[in-house]
């Protein structure tokens, strides 16, 4: 059977480039890769931030976004299908980080998917710097993603101080306090700034499993009041992006701004931009699109416009 890993987190924490790191080890090891790109979005742009891997032999599909969740489930069901007649050892899953894990399993358990699939690891990538004050919805997304977690990456502690990182770990183990989930938490941390991981580090992801913890339920991703504008053939530098991405998270006419991702030119070349409210990240990319997202919560769409239309 097929194994399927999936990488969720909360926006912005790192789950792309983890995912890289991740293929890459698991292709050395020699085993036949497809990954899916699995996000609400209308415009998926870290599909373009995974071609690397594609020239390097993964396969690499998406779920198109901008549908009702019962459409969404029904086209990642028909791409899993696609996927299994594809000779696969293992398949990544990448959704949105304000995906409901549920959907995950209710679709590997029916046919024929269940045939052909075996669960096997969840991974949830956590920023060390936790942004406080997250909204109960945000919480729940966040404790919905950990409960079922065989392994729990801690994402950018080289930029965290111990005491962050204590106080992220803290932040995640109430928000499963919160869903009536008693889980270790602790016992299934990685902690490890992602340049010095070994393959022992990533065997021991591969090999984590999911952890089937019960929760208390509260709804669905379709009632959160998350939202996603974009803007597209606007063009930024970086410069200019990065001042408005400031302006964006530092009150909150906005909204509650999670992230702002996309891509700028830099000559004749492109620039990848992602920014959430702890940091901003500005690297060469092979290609790109003029697009930017901006992701939040409660968003205030003219605002928005205003700052990046």
């Amino acid at each position: 059977m097929i194994r399927v890993d999936l990488i969720t987190g909360f926006l912005g924490s790192g789950k792309t480039t983890f995912l890289k790191r991740y293929a890459r080890y698991l292709t050395a090891q020699g085993q036949k890769i497809g990954i899916l790109e699995n996000d609400y979005g209308a415009v998926n742009v870290d599909m373009l931030l995974l071609q690397e891997l594609e020239r390097e032999g993964c396969g690499l599909d998406m779920v198109a976004g901008a549908c009702d969740a019962d459409c969404h489930k029904r086209r990642f069901k028909t791409k899993l299908i696609a996927m299994g007649m594809s000779g696969y050892d293992r398949v990544l899953i990448e959704p949105s980080g304000v995906f409901d894990v549920d959907e995950f399993f209710d679709v590997l358990y029916e046919e024929p998917l269940d045939r052909w699939y075996e669960i096997g690891s969840v991974i949830a990538v956590v920023d060390a710097n936790l942004e406080d004050g997250l909204s109960e919805s945000a919480d729940y997304l966040l404790a919905s993603q950990l409960a079922n977690a065989g392994v729990v990456v801690l994402s950018k502690t080289q930029l965290a101080t111990a005491a962050e990182r204590e106080a992220t770990v803290r932040h995640m183990e109430q928000a499963l306090l919160q869903v009536q989930c008693r889980k270790d938490l602790r016992g299934r941390l990685l902690e490890k700034d992602w340049d010095a991981l070994t393959d022992s580090d990533f065997a021991r992801v591969m090999h984590s499993g999911a952890d089937d913890q019960s929760f208390v339920k509260r709804g669905t991703t379709d009632d959160s009041g998350f939202r996603s504008l974009y803007f597209i053939n606007k063009p930024y530098t970086a410069a200019q992006l990065e001042a408005a991405a400031k302006q964006a998270f530092a009150g909150e006419a906005c909204g509650k701004i999670f992230r702002v991702k996309g891509f700028v030119r830099d000559g004749d070349g492109w620039l990848e931009f992602n920014a959430t409210r702890q940091s901003t990240a500005v690297t060469p990319i092979a290609a790109g699109q003029d697009i930017v997202i901006v992701i939040g919560e409660q968003l205030n769409e003219a605002a928005v416009a205003a700052l990046f239309g």
